[in-house]
């Protein structure tokens, strides 16, 4: 299943205003129900460099690809990182799996 991405400031803003908010070890995940499944991250410049930064953004693109097939219904996502000395697919991949299926937005 392919998922759109959020690109607009006013599509971001819509979801940080209206939507709810959980949070995993190495993750802050914001949803909002929406039409078709969209994600969204933002990477702030606490991470680093821009290399670092785009690094962290092609990671968490990657597990939102490899698992929205999973995620039960539409919703669009914001992903935001928590601070960490370094940042891995597995941590990623974890926090991202264990967050939404604790949510209940996973479908078996």
């Amino acid at each position: 299943m392919l998922y759109t991405r959020i690109k607009k400031n006013t599509e971001f803003t819509k979801v940080f205003t209206r939507g709810k908010k959980f949070f995993s070890p190495t993750l802050i995940i914001l949803y909002l129900p929406a039409k078709s499944i969209s994600l969204g991250v933002c990477v702030s410049k606490k991470h680093g460099k821009s290399v670092q930064r785009n690094r962290i953004k092609r990671l968490l693109r990657e597990v939102f690809r490899k698992y929205c097939a999973n995620i039960g219904g539409s919703y669009a996502f914001i992903l935001l990182p928590k601070q960490a000395e370094n940042h891995s697919f597995a941590a990623f991949e974890k926090s991202f799996v264990g967050a939404v299926k604790r949510e209940g937005l996973w479908k078996e």
